[in-house]
């Protein structure tokens, strides 16, 4: 059943409905919200009141908007208000990189979907995570937003420019500017590594 249909039940009081949307996008909003959120109690915090929102907006949805932006939209800015109360910036948990001497920036950032593991991959996978964890940490706020959102959930520009309420050449812009800022921070991550 599509969320739409699922929606209409919700908000005619089936309770079963609630939960089958939540059941739907529990692992890919719990996902996105660790990649913004370092504390395992923050995430936890945030997820809940993402789903709250949604419980309470039962009668005020508008059934003609597509879920799943709108619910990643709560949550981006749930995690960014987290965020301005710790007053700091952490991503953790990017997923799993791997290595290679060839390996473009693109190439890193679209690597979560690789899915063959060996040993030793998965130690080259979790230095690269590292790797890449750091340099999109130190990002600006709205830069690594766009690369979260772009690389490792792969929303198209359209949804990109509805969860952050910004017109679609600004997401274009942002992102050309964040791809262009981690190639560089990327770059001086690895010349430093090789120094030491």
């Amino acid at each position: 059943m599509d969320d739409a249909k699922l929606l209409k039940r919700y908000a005619a009081g089936d309770e079963e409905a609630f939960q089958e949307l939540m059941n739907r996008y529990r692992d890919s909003v719990y996902a996105f919200l660790r990649r913004f959120l370092s504390r395992s109690d923050l995430i936890e915090d945030v997820f809940q009141e993402t789903f709250l929102q949604l419980f309470v907006s039962r009668d005020t949805f508008d059934l003609s908007r597509p879920l799943r932006p709108w619910l990643f939209t709560i949550a981006a800015n749930k995690a960014k208000d987290a965020l301005r109360r710790m007053q700091r910036t952490e991503v953790t948990q990017l997923g799993n990189m791997f290595d290679s001497e060839e390996s473009t920036i693109d190439d890193v950032l679209n690597t979560l979907d690789h899915d063959e593991r060996m040993p030793y991959d998965e130690l080259i996978r979790d230095e690269r995570a590292a790797s890449v964890k750091r340099v999109i940490s130190r990002m600006p706020a709205k830069l690594r937003e766009i690369i979260v959102l772009a690389y490792f959930h792969k929303f198209a520009y359209a949804e990109i420019a509805q969860i952050l309420n910004i017109p679609i050449g600004t997401v274009k812009s942002r992102l050309h500017t964040a791809v262009g800022r981690f190639a560089e921070d990327w770059e001086a991550c690895s010349l430093c590594e090789m120094a030491n």
